[in-house]
């Protein structure tokens, strides 16, 4: 493995460990997704008629609340601990660093989420085949939103009440995943074709991964240069 390699790892394994070590922080979001679907069963009723109508978007209007809720943590502990200007003073490409702490965000955050909403899709009777498409779309979907925060956590950077700012910034970009996902969902449950909805998030995905470290790593440098 080279230097780049290596480099990746290296903060990626860092990430991880630090994010078990923080257990209480690292189920926060599932606690709260879970926490969320419960007050919208407790809303709408045990109906299992209406709940199944309304899993998808019940599930998917959880996970983008709760996927905002370590986006501040993403960069924070490391400007405050000073390994921020060290990954900037880096010999080893930024971009590359950058994805390496938003592919351990997803692990820590995002990949919690798809398991949590195959136990939401059951309480919310969610229709069987709308299980498939679900976990597709949030595959695609959540490295989308830790992409996405990523570059807002590292404008906000820094700023005292930096995660009300995030989360106002940050919600109205993720409507389109949210658009197209659910709608993917729904389609599949009614027997008609999600190749559409799959296709753009697919692409919203490549297109986020090929470009949002790029754009994080040099808004990192324009907030601390």
């Amino acid at each position: 493995m080279n230097g780049c390699g290596r480099a990746f790892v290296a903060v990626l394994r860092r990430d991880l460990v630090i994010g078990f070590r923080h257990r209480s922080e690292l189920g926060n979001p599932v606690v709260f997704n879970i926490i969320v679907a419960l007050l919208f069963i407790f809303a709408l009723g045990n109906d299992p008629v209406i709940l199944g109508r309304l899993a998808a978007a019940i599930i998917w209007v959880c996970a983008v609340l709760a996927s905002t809720l370590s986006l501040e943590r993403l960069f924070t502990p490391d400007y405050e601990d000073g390994t921020l200007e060290q990954l900037l003073l880096s010999a080893q490409p930024l971009p590359l660093l950058v994805a390496a702490k938003i592919l351990a965000h997803w692990l820590l955050c995002g990949l919690p989420l798809v398991v949590a909403a195959l136990l939401l899709g059951v309480l919310l009777y969610l229709p069987q085949p709308g299980y498939p498409p679900l976990l597709l779309t949030l595959l695609l979907g959540t490295p989308v939103f830790s992409l996405l925060g990523a570059l807002l956590a590292a404008l906000t950077v820094g700023l005292r009440g930096s995660g009300v700012l995030l989360a106002l910034l940050i919600l109205p970009l993720y409507i389109p995943v949210l658009i197209f996902a659910v709608a993917a969902v729904s389609d599949a449950v009614h027997g008609l074709s999600i190749a559409g909805q799959i296709y753009f998030l697919a692409s919203l995905f490549v297109l986020a991964l090929t470009l949002l470290p790029f754009a994080t790593a040099a808004t990192l440098r324009l907030r601390l240069g």
